[in-house]
């Protein structure tokens, strides 16, 4: 009898052509350049509108206000209108909210104007991270690193390109980023405009009439425990980077080093972690996103813990920032793998780690005012700890063995074979040569 053969898995669905693959690089150039331009231009800000240090500030708090809603936005938008306008959209909010911010004629205007600029960051950001993540299959987790790699590049040349023609000049660098957007919209064609599926609501755990049981109660339990961890991930790990990005020079200059070499540590602290997610998208091909995410988290750990001797301390900040490179491109692949049916899983992630970077560094100065500068590494390596017992929870929580999955279809019952009749012993078998064929 023929054997049944096995149905091979179906393909990733193709959701970009290689156009559209460089565009949406190009794409997370710019994003990372916007955000990065707020803070050197505070000077020309304040001189522009007559501002504090810390109103000349809520700019970049009004763009991540703007990110979060746009994350949000994309989010219940997702599945109901085609990618290509959700992306179309969001890449025009975000050049006419730049354009407006470097001409806005009044500060309230301004702020308007960067945080509808952040409403069309957070939806690209959301948009292409959950379209990479689903859209390449075994190498989605490699992808989103070279496409979140090139964030890095867009947060290096913003600051650069503003020291290089003087904060002054800020409207003309905030209008030419801008003016670069508009051509990725002609490379929309090349993306796929109906949405994948996401995982959800099937047959398999949906009680008659709306019936929860036991089973069912259990695995949402279980369900919001696996996203809670992964948000605690998410939030900590945000604050480990801003910790650094912020904290790294006043460190540096506190226990001896000059102005300058503080400043090129925290160059090389960012520069790092845009080559960690180059070097780790080969990797990624071959390790699982698990290991991949407690090697960085081990790393960052140790390498925050050996900042706290002097002699050390660029070259363990610069570690670490290679170390925690993969965490955040290489964690949305595991977290949709690990809650398919949490429709909105991702997006609640990236708007914590969002909101996370916006109220770290207030908790950290608050914490450092406490324990003093020279415990930065110290309260850094305390939080990257939590980041890597959070894994090690994760990586058994979520692993298909434990984590509760829904109940297999019920299949018709095979009945049982049928006992063997005895023969009765006054009816003995027919010796073999006389049986009939």
């Amino acid at each position: 009898m023929e054997q049944p053969t096995s149905t091979p898995s179906p393909p990733p669905p193709q959701l970009f052509s290689r156009a559209a693959v460089a565009a949406s690089c190009v794409g997370f150039v710019l994003i990372g350049a916007l955000q990065a331009l707020y803070g050197p231009s505070i000077p020309a800000l304040r001189d522009t509108y007559g501002l504090s240090p810390s109103a000349a500030g809520m700019g970049l708090s009004a763009h991540f206000i703007g990110a979060v809603a746009g994350v949000l936005g994309f989010d219940r938008l997702f599945g109901r209108i085609g990618n290509r306008r959700l992306l179309g959209w969001s890449y025009l909010l975000m050049a006419g909210g730049a354009a407006g911010f470097a001409l806005a004629p009044a500060w309230p205007l301004a702020l308007g104007l960067a945080l509808l600029a952040g409403l069309g960051f957070g939806g690209i950001d959301y948009g292409l991270n959950q379209l990479f993540a689903v859209g390449f299959g075994h190498r989605s987790a490699a992808m989103l690193n070279i496409l979140n790699a090139h964030f890095g590049i867009g947060a290096v040349l913003g600051p650069a390109l503003i020291g290089l023609v003087g904060s002054a000049h800020y409207p003309a660098v905030f209008l030419g980023f801008a003016a670069l957007t508009l051509p990725l919209l002609l490379c929309l064609a090349g993306v796929r405009d109906e949405a994948p599926p996401r995982g959800g609501g099937t047959g398999a755990d949906s009680g008659a009439g709306g019936h929860t049981d036991p089973r069912r109660r259990v695995r949402a339990r279980s369900l919001a425990t696996v996203l809670g961890a992964f948000v605690v991930l998410y939030v900590l790990h945000v604050a480990i980077e801003s910790g650094v990005g912020g904290w790294e020079p006043t460190h540096l200059e506190t226990i001896g080093y000059g102005a300058t070499a503080a400043a090129s540590a925290t160059s090389a602290f960012w520069l790092m972690m845009t080559v960690g997610r180059f070097l780790v998208a080969p990797l990624a091909l071959r390790w699982s996103a698990q290991a991949i995410i407690a090697v960085s988290c081990a790393g960052m750990t140790g390498c925050l813990l050996l900042a706290a001797i002097p002699a050390a301390a660029p070259y363990a900040y610069a570690g670490a920032g290679l170390f925690i490179a993969p965490i955040f491109p290489t964690g949305l692949p595991w977290l949709l793998r690990a809650a398919p049916r949490a429709h909105r899983a991702g997006a609640l992630v990236m708007a914590a780690s969002m909101v996370g970077g916006v109220a770290a560094p207030p908790a950290l100065g608050k914490a450092i005012e406490l324990a003093g500068v020279r415990a930065v590494p110290l309260i850094l390596c305390a939080i990257s700890a939590v980041c890597l017992i959070t894994t090690g929870w994760l990586i058994r929580a979520a692993s298909p063995s434990v984590l509760p999955t829904p109940p297999a279809p019920p299949t018709s019952p095979v009945p049982p074979p049928s006992p063997e009749l005895k023969t009765p012993p006054d009816e003995q078998p027919a010796p073999a040569a006389e049986r009939t064929p």
